[in-house]
């Protein structure tokens, strides 16, 4: 099993990034997928997490409006989640994680149940 997240950078604030995180080594479909984010010097917390449909989908209140989660589940064996970061402010700078778990959380702790966690890619926003 195996989660890579891609897709971070360096950029301004106003501007957009989408992360893309993919699943693969079992079928994820019926697992939640989401998105924490750690800065230095804090604790990791969680950003947004998507159910099997569209029907689950929780963000955390300091991206509402601003980032948009999404998931491909096309292909029994790569399950692909996107985070899309629109209007990124210099307090997004993190480093962005993937997680998946068998339970759809609404605001999950990083200490909850997640079955696999990808490697982490950075974002940086500078003001």
């Amino acid at each position: 099993v195996q989660l890579q997240a891609f897709g971070g950078g360096l950029v301004q604030a106003g501007d957009s990034l989408r992360l893309s995180c993919a699943a693969s080594g079992r079928n994820f479909i019926n697992y939640g997928m989401y998105w924490f984010r750690q800065a230095p010097g804090k604790e990791r917390e969680f950003v947004a997490g998507i159910g099997r449909t569209t029907s689950f989908i929780y963000y955390a209140d300091s991206v509402k409006g601003r980032f948009t989660i999404s998931r491909d589940n096309a292909k029994n064996t790569v399950n692909i989640v996107y985070l899309q970061m629109n209007s990124l402010r210099p307090e997004d700078t993190a480093v962005y994680y993937c997680a998946v778990s068998r339970n759809v959380y609404s605001s999950p702790k990083a200490t909850y149940d997640f079955a696999y966690w990808g490697q982490g890619t950075e974002v940086t926003v500078s003001s």
